[in-house]
């Protein structure tokens, strides 16, 4: 049941990205509707826009990653996440200086290495005899009971908002 209840997350937190991301597609306006500097506005629209993917990766990311915590399985975490921090100075030199892509170019970078970690954290998980009990794969029952989920997913991040 633990693969389900990870999957069953990842549901929901693929659906909140979705709504999480027309927010920020147009935090530009917002910005501006709430009297903010425009350039400051367009400025900080353009760097939400491209940090768009990193917030569907970094939902899969955590939802993998307290799978992984409640079996106390530590060590591949610490692995891929730094493989991820050094490729993100690789990246960011990259996509910021190289490329001269500026905020946009570091937008690019942070979702980039929360990709390379998801990626990574998942590939670990698929292939490792760690997880072989409670990862079975892809299953349809991650789709029931999602309210009876939602009863206890939506009060444990309001306690953490």
């Amino acid at each position: 049941m633990l693969g389900i209840h990870m999957q069953r997350s990842m549901v929901v937190v693929l659906t909140m990205s979705v709504f999480l991301a027309m927010i920020w597609f147009n935090t530009e306006p917002i910005l501006k509707a709430l009297h903010q500097d425009k350039a400051l506005s367009k400025e900080a629209g353009s760097y939400a826009r491209y940090m768009i993917p990193s917030l569907f990766a970094y939902g899969l990311l955590q939802c993998i990653l307290k799978f992984l915590q409640t079996q106390n399985i530590v060590f591949p975490m610490v692995v891929t996440s730094g493989i991820a921090a050094v490729l993100h100075v690789l990246f960011c030199w990259l996509l910021v200086f190289k490329s001269r892509l500026g905020s946009k170019g570091a937008a690019l970078a942070n979702s980039l290495s929360y990709w390379v970690n998801a990626i990574l954290i998942f590939l670990y998980v698929r292939f490792s005899s760690s997880c072989k009990q409670s990862w079975t794969g892809f299953s349809k029952m991650s789709f029931h009971n999602l309210l009876e989920f939602l009863k206890l997913a939506v009060p444990s991040a309001l306690m953490l908002w």
